[in-house]
């Protein structure tokens, strides 16, 4: 019989693609949604890369809430626990994400562990990876962000939080349950629908023309679906319990991808900007643009990032980011 899968947040972007590996490769999936109206939409979106059928199946759990995780987890042997709230990224929402990141996280893993499923894999940040700013140190998982850093928005430190907290809870009330985390960089690739759209939201602003100017900020970009199997391969390798692993493929500043936008997709990326902003210019949006003032640190950066913990334990080889960045873009134009 085959094996069953718990993802959480099944409408958004990492999960859905989740939802579709797990799928293709013969597991049964029941993902969680807050509401049983969401349920549409996710079978919606799944059906855009797989054909349907009766592998999938829906439990209703919020992570604000304890009811229905202990439903969730009945029957369950492994837990890609995805989910995590979203925001506007301003200071004031700072704590309605922080807590429903770090306690619905707890939700899970509570739960999980009562089930005695074999191991959870928690989608954390490669910010959560990050060192110190004023030095060259190379991004790897040995490093352990500090939380009190500034610079970052509430969505990153509530990832980060998230994950300190799960390995703190993991190591007391862990049980047989074996605990593994994925650190992500920007997530591009092919969307399965328009909601929850993260870090891809970059690439459908450079389609309409926004920012005027390109800033001199870059990304590590990961395709989703290459997250998405590296998230699986976590799951079910023995070398991956009790690990962290950093997933990322190429870097590329702004420019770059707006170059690769217009030299692939020629007309269709048309009001694709192609003018470098000064760095006085973005700074002086960041005085009234509070999401903004996270990234004025990161103008002219490229941060050193290695992945080779798990390209060598786990097999992972991630496709171009030019690749992934085009993909991005077409399924954009056309859902």
């Amino acid at each position: 019989m085959p094996e069953t899968v718990l993802v959480t947040g099944g409408t958004g972007f990492v999960a859905g693609w989740c939802i579709v590996e797990l799928l293709q490769r013969g597991y049964r999936v029941r993902t969680t949604v807050r509401s049983s109206a969401k349920q549409t939409a996710v079978r919606l979106a799944v059906a855009q890369a797989h054909e349907f059928d009766d592998k999938l199946s829906f439990a209703i759990a919020d992570l604000t809430r304890d009811e229905g995780w202990d439903a969730a987890m009945v029957g369950i042997d492994y837990v890609l626990h995805v989910a995590s709230p979203l925001g506007n990224n301003t200071p004031r929402q700072a704590e309605t994400l922080i807590a429903p990141a770090r306690e619905g996280t707890l939700r899970v893993l509570r739960a999980a562990t009562r089930a005695g499923v074999k191991r959870v894999v928690m989608t954390s940040a490669a910010a959560a990876a990050r060192p110190p700013h004023r030095t060259d140190d190379v991004s790897d998982e040995a490093v352990w962000t500090d939380p009190a850093d500034r610079t970052f928005d509430a969505y990153r430190l509530s990832k980060i939080l998230a994950e300190r907290a799960a390995w703190d809870f993991m190591a007391s009330h862990g049980g047989t349950t074996e605990f593994t985390t994925i650190l992500p960089g920007a997530v591009f690739g092919p969307v399965l629908s328009k909601d929850n759209l993260g870090s891809v939201q970059i690439i459908d602003r450079l389609l309409q023309g926004r920012p005027p100017g390109l800033p001199r900020l870059g990304f590590w970009i990961v395709d989703v679906r290459d997250l998405a199997d590296l998230h699986i391969r976590a799951m079910t390798a023995p070398p991956a319990a009790g690990q962290r692993f950093l997933a990322a493929g190429d870097f590329m500043w702004m420019q770059d991808v707006a170059q690769t936008l217009r030299s692939k997709l020629g007309a269709k990326a048309a009001q694709v900007p192609t003018r470098r902003m000064p760095d006085v210019v973005f700074k002086m949006m960041a005085l009234v643009i509070p999401q903004l003032r996270m990234f004025t640190p990161e103008l002219g950066r490229k941060l050193n990032l290695s992945t080779a913990k798990a390209r060598q334990l786990l097999g992972f080889a991630p496709r171009s980011a030019q690749a992934t960045i085009v993909a991005c873009a077409e399924s954009l134009l056309v859902n």
